[in-house]
């Protein structure tokens, strides 16, 4: 029988943590249940495996975790949006996903980037991004993931371009006035959009979207969820280990669909730094 740790958010989404417990158990897995403050206790416990249940914000914290304890990592999607089990073909059907943590043998490595520090595996942007995440708030019990894109349509009629310094392993990428910046592992945000990235390279990507018209900004809202904003004239793309964005933006940046208030983050990669759970 397999010893397996439930890392559990049940702020994420539905939170139906009792739900992925079950299914596990009808697995017939040992299983033993942890918050996400008892990270030490979970590692102590010395699983075979770390599944989390959460939505995006989580996973980067459980990799981390996965990390220490020097166990693979599988998810079990119960987030609004679950952009990176869409970015890596993790079903997003509870039962799905518990027979892959609890049976899956295909693994596969990814980078783990960092934000001054903090853990994601997706995306950090400033600009659009996490003007849209707040407008989503309020809408994601009524909406779910369809949230996004109307805090997204709400942000692009009402919100400014921020005025940015990009800089990639120390050298300058970009300076003036942005639509958006985009720091990636994954690259999926927003529940459905993407830019370009490849989280097995060890480097992040980059991509500013130049601020111009406002009228302009449903062909970008096209190319983020048609996953091809990079085509786009006043795009520009970058790559780097250590990525470097100031802002004069009061918005902050969102982080895996998480805010974090600052105007200035320093972004870094571990190349290869956790295993997930594929199939």
């Amino acid at each position: 029988m397999s010893r397996i740790a439930l890392l559990a958010n049940p702020e994420s989404g539905s939170g139906d943590a009792d739900e992925v417990e079950a299914l596990l158990r009808d697995r017939r897995v040992e299983v033993t249940r942890f918050g996400l403050d008892e990270q030490s206790n979970l590692i102590a416990s010395r699983p075979e495996r770390i599944v989390v249940a959460g939505g995006d914000g989580s996973i980067g914290s459980a990799a981390e975790v996965a990390v220490r304890a020097g166990v693979a990592l599988a998810v079990v999607p119960v987030g609004t949006a679950n952009d990176f089990a869409r970015a890596i073909g993790i079903p997003l059907d509870h039962a799905a996903a518990v027979e892959i943590a609890a049976r899956g043998k295909l693994t596969t490595r990814l980078e783990l980037g960092r934000a001054d520090g903090r853990p994601f595996v997706n995306a950090a942007s400033a600009g659009l991004s996490p003007v849209a995440a707040r407008r989503a708030h309020g809408l994601k019990r009524l909406l779910g993931p369809f949230a996004y894109a109307t805090g997204a349509l709400r942000a692009g009629l009402t919100a400014t371009p921020v005025r940015s310094r990009v800089r990639c392993d120390g050298v300058e990428l970009f300076s003036g006035r942005a639509w958006q910046v985009t720091v990636a592992c994954t690259g999926a945000f927003g529940g459905g959009a993407a830019v370009a990235a490849d989280p097995h390279d060890g480097i992040l990507d980059v991509v500013v979207i130049e601020a111009g018209s406002r009228a302009r900004l449903a062909v970008r809202a096209y190319g983020l969820r048609a996953g091809r904003i990079e085509a786009q004239s006043g795009v520009i793309t970058g790559s780097g280990r250590e990525v470097e964005v100031d802002t004069d933006a009061s918005a902050g940046f969102n982080v895996d669909g998480e805010l974090l208030e600052a105007d200035r983050l320093r972004l870094t990669v571990d190349p290869r730094a956790f295993e997930v759970v594929v199939g």
